[in-house]
């Protein structure tokens, strides 16, 4: 279409980075070359291949034959608007299509749509603009949607109402992700989130009841990601089918109340290097296995029977703590007694850092140090003697356990340094005879490596970084 025109110039061109397609098109119309082996793929494949394109690259496809012209009309749309040039020296997303262009793709298409993202939002004819776009034909099925205003205030909420008509494919949506708006009271009781299975609250201005009557209306939601959400300070949880939640809070003021969650199996909780993470309490998720990044310092507080009786299932955690925070770590742990491997990811923590030494009564021993745990992994551990003697109490302690990993260390590769690592943490006096050591130089960030898998439940470790 003349859209896709403007937005790019066709690719016929450039055949060395499209294969035989392309080499059907500089012939003509040969479909039927013995070299075009994509002429043999059926049509309603080839339609799921240029769905899957970026915005460009689908409508760039007419350009091959004569067979592949009435395709991109045929494959769902996938559309990704920008709104302006992100400035000098910033490379442009050449998936993306400007307003004008997206309007005339919008016109042209008949629908459905596969995905449509959208950040840019703003008050004036832009605004106007989108909800045009909601209320169209080739958006009214819409799979997956990624909207949002172009930036959050947030001491002004209420101010970025999220456009009426945004949530107009609410039956058929399977993955959301809503940025920077307010979810106005009267838009949400409407709707049915028959098939969601992904949600995205990313500061998104939302009351409490409102927040409340969401969660019911998604029947099929599995995993949902909330990051600084706001207008409410405790978000209170119900949901017979979510088995993954990520929460996030910089300001530390929130708290996440899991009330009811029968196959909640993880909550996972990213964070930024000087930040807090909000509270959590569970009352009831009787099939929780992973959990973390904790700070020790929140959860010292939660010690409540129904958390405590809800933890005996947690098989992974991970905690965020200095080498002064010990015996907070110690007090967690004793709420999870069945716990088989440990992250322990080092950081400077201003607020709650105390050179406090650790103290661990041997008459009443942790459980979990005594008969489950079997992996400990340090995770930005440089070796400093606060560290070593946090790493060591776990080298005399853990009795049944069959790795230790230290990743971070400088020198990991130096026989010299990991000899004197070994006499550092006693390692000829470890509780488990069966212990390994394994010492790297690399650097993970944890936060980061959640935030790219927030939404992917088949991995059994979302902390492990192959």
């Amino acid at each position: 279409p003349p859209a896709m025109e403007a937005a790019a110039p066709p690719v016929a061109n450039q055949g060395e980075s499209h294969g035989t397609a392309a080499k059907t098109a500089r012939c003509g119309d040969s479909d039927e070359s013995a070299a075009d082996f994509i002429s043999k793929v059926p049509d309603a494949v080839l339609c799921t291949i240029i769905s899957l394109l970026p915005t460009k690259d689908g409508g760039r496809t007419q350009v091959f034959s004569r067979r592949w012209r009435p395709l991109w009309s045929a494959a769902p749309l996938n559309l990704e608007v920008r709104t302006r040039h992100p400035g000098p020296g910033v490379p442009i997303r050449t998936s993306s299509v400007f307003p004008d262009a997206a309007s005339e793709v919008i016109s042209q298409h008949p629908g459905p749509a596969r995905r449509f993202c959208f950040h840019g939002l703003c008050p004036g004819d832009l605004h106007d603009q989108a909800e045009t776009w909601f209320r169209s034909r080739a958006l009214a099925n819409l799979q997956q949607l990624d909207v949002g205003y172009a930036f959050c205030d947030e001491r002004n909420p209420g101010r970025n109402p999220l456009p009426p008509s945004a949530l107009r494919s609410a039956p058929t949506l399977l993955a959301a992700k809503i940025s920077c708006c307010d979810l106005p009271r009267e838009m949400v009781p409407s709707m049915g989130f028959d098939l969601l299975q992904r949600l995205s609250l990313i500061s998104v201005y939302i009351s409490a009841d409102v927040f409340r009557g969401l969660l019911p209306a998604c029947r099929a939601l599995e995993s949902l990601h909330m990051s600084n959400v706001l207008g409410t300070c405790c978000l209170h949880v119900r949901s017979p089918t979510l088995r993954s939640i990520c929460f996030r809070d910089t300001s530390g003021k929130a708290e996440l109340v899991i009330e009811d969650a029968p196959r909640l199996v993880r909550i996972l909780m990213p964070f930024g290097i000087r930040e807090n993470c909000g509270t959590i309490r569970v009352i009831c998720a009787p099939k929780l296995v992973i959990l973390g990044p904790l700070l020790p310092v929140v959860s010292k507080g939660a010690s409540s029977a129904d958390l405590a009786n809800s933890m005996h299932t947690v098989k992974i955690l991970a905690l965020r703590c200095s080498g002064y925070a010990l015996d907070g770590v110690l007090n967690i742990l004793r709420r999870f007694p069945c716990l088989e491997k440990l992250y322990i990811i080092f950081h400077k923590h201003y607020e709650t850092d105390a050179k406090i030494e650790p103290q661990y009564d041997r008459l009443y021993p942790i459980e979990c140090l005594q008969t489950h745990l079997k992996t400990v992994v340090f995770e930005t551990f440089v070796g400093h003697d606060k560290q070593l003697e946090f790493a060591k109490f776990f080298v005399l302690n853990a009795k049944v356990l069959n790795k230790i990993e230290f990743e971070g260390i400088y020198g990991a590769t130096n026989d010299v340094s990991l000899a004197y690592q070994h006499t550092l943490l006693r390692v000829e006096n470890r509780a488990s005879r069966d212990a390994l050591f394994e010492f790297n130089s690399r650097y993970r960030n944890t936060a980061i490596h959640l935030r790219r898998h927030i939404h992917d439940l088949s991995v059994a470790d979302p902390f492990e970084q192959l």
